[in-house]
């Protein structure tokens, strides 16, 4: 069985961690799970404290305050790498990524898949609870990431994923040579695929049934949503560039950066 981690980056979720930790065990059960907590006051970080301590295959990273979503992820595909795990899967911890269907990215995995995505925006994918204004945004943000970055794939803001961690290895790693991950909150996810797209990365969106929470409050806001139109935009730049990386191997051997 191929070693696979599920990390959970929290803020204020404890209404649903322990819920959503017990059915991951249930439907993928042998898993290890990390979570990623930005020092909640709600307790968060004493219930994981806990539950590492009667659980085997749970550990946590507390850290030190409100860092931004995309700096969690990024800690844990650090930890994955660090930990040679196999894939690394990530869903929100509010219950709006249903996690019935985790087995079902990983027999996607199987079959030479570097990430998948669950998607909103396929054929068989659905939104429920979510007022016109959020799913005009979320298909605007979508849409412009497609245009901006050259993505192929339609859902590009969810977090739903299993990405191949060797290939997250290759791929952070050149980008610390280029001087690192720009987002630092919800544009990362965008930012991420447009790395991996830029490395050949074979990408897979997989239907999902997206259901707005009904515990706790969104962390999105419209200061983090124009930061990451903002990072999108300087990442679309980045492919107009002379040595854009589709003529990179020319560009080499030219002399050119």
């Amino acid at each position: 069985m191929s070693k696979t981690l599920v990390a959970i980056a929290t803020y204020n979720e404890i209404e649903n961690l322990p819920h959503l930790v017990e059915a991951i065990r249930h439907h993928l059960p042998g898993v290890d799970i990390l979570v990623i907590d930005d020092n909640s006051p709600d307790g968060t970080g004493a219930w994981c404290n806990n539950h590492k301590s009667i659980t085997p295959n749970f550990d946590y990273i507390i850290r030190d305050g409100k860092l931004g979503l995309g700096t969690a992820i990024l800690a844990a595909m650090e930890y994955a790498i660090a930990n040679r795990y196999d894939f690394l899967m990530n869903l929100d911890a509010d219950f709006s990524h249903p996690p019935q269907q985790l087995s079902e990215f990983l027999d996607a995995m199987l079959s030479e898949i570097d990430v998948a995505i669950g998607s909103r925006y396929v054929p068989g994918g659905k939104i429920e609870g979510w007022p016109l204004y959020r799913r005009m945004m979320s298909r605007m943000i979508n849409g412009y990431a497609r245009f901006c970055l050259g993505l192929p794939t339609r859902d590009n803001s969810g977090a739903f994923r299993c990405y191949r961690v060797s290939t997250l290895e290759r791929v952070l790693a050149q980008r610390v040579a280029q001087g690192g991950i720009r987002s630092k909150g919800y544009s990362f996810f965008e930012e991420i695929l447009f790395l991996l797209h830029r490395d050949g990365a074979k990408m897979l969106e997989i239907p999902i049934t997206f259901t707005d929470r009904k515990f706790g409050k969104s962390k999105i806001n419209l200061r983090e949503a124009v930061k990451a139109i903002g990072i999108i935009f300087r990442l679309g730049l980045s492919r107009l560039r002379p040595c854009h990386w589709k003529k990179k191997k020319r560009c080499d051997k030219m002399g050119g950066n």
